[in-house]
């Protein structure tokens, strides 16, 4: 088998976390996992069965960008072109898979990233729609938090996001939220009538 990003170099045996059999390239350090042994491995694990389950432990990891990241891959087994899927982290990367054989191509230390996100035993829902919209939705969502973080500062952010779990949380909530709207609507119509008395 010939590595998927350079196709002069021949894979060789290795083994990832448990005993995954793999195909390591020596040169750009990827790593192919032929579908059969990560099937066989993914039995011996509990591990999500639907994308809605597949929830990162962390949004973000200490990650470097392999060089080969964007290069076209063909699959080292049945030569097809193999497809991509994004994971969104402040430095995304794409894990690879082929439609044909199944069989799934991590950029050196794209494993690794996955492993600490809690993505690494079900691969293939990450290549399904639900999944990337769902991702889509949660790096918003964090990217929301950061935001508020860097307006209001740590300790007020912290304040904000323990009564907005509360409020979900609680049945009447909807009461909560909708007298702080009215509270602030009315803050905003005053600095806009103080706005029009000041000359």
């Amino acid at each position: 088998m010939q590595c998927p990003k350079d196709r002069k170099i021949a894979l060789i045996d290795g083994t990832l976390a448990d005993q995954l059999k793999v195909k390591d390239c020596p040169d750009c350090k990827g790593t192919w996992i032929p579908s059969e042994d990560y099937q066989t491995w993914q039995r011996q694990k509990t591990h999500p069965t639907t994308a809605a389950e597949l929830v990162p432990n962390v949004l973000d990891v200490e990650f470097v960008q392999s060089p080969f990241d964007a290069k076209a891959s063909l699959c080292p087994e049945c030569r097809s072109y193999l497809a991509r899927t994004k994971i969104g982290m402040k430095t995304p990367f794409y894990v690879e898979r082929c439609p044909s054989c199944g069989g799934i191509w991590c950029d050196r230390g794209e494993w690794d990233a996955l492993e600490k996100m809690g993505l690494h035993t079900a691969i293939e829902q990450l290549f399904t729609s639900e999944w990337q919209s769902l991702s889509r939705e949660r790096e918003h969502f964090a990217q929301e938090k950061q935001a508020t973080v860097d307006k209001l500062g740590e300790d007020l952010a912290q304040q904000v996001f323990a009564l907005a779990e509360a409020l979900e949380k609680n049945p009447n909530g909807d009461f909560g939220v909708a007298y702080l709207m009215r509270r602030f609507e009315a803050i905003v119509q005053m600095q806009k009538s103080k706005a029009i008395e000041e000359p």
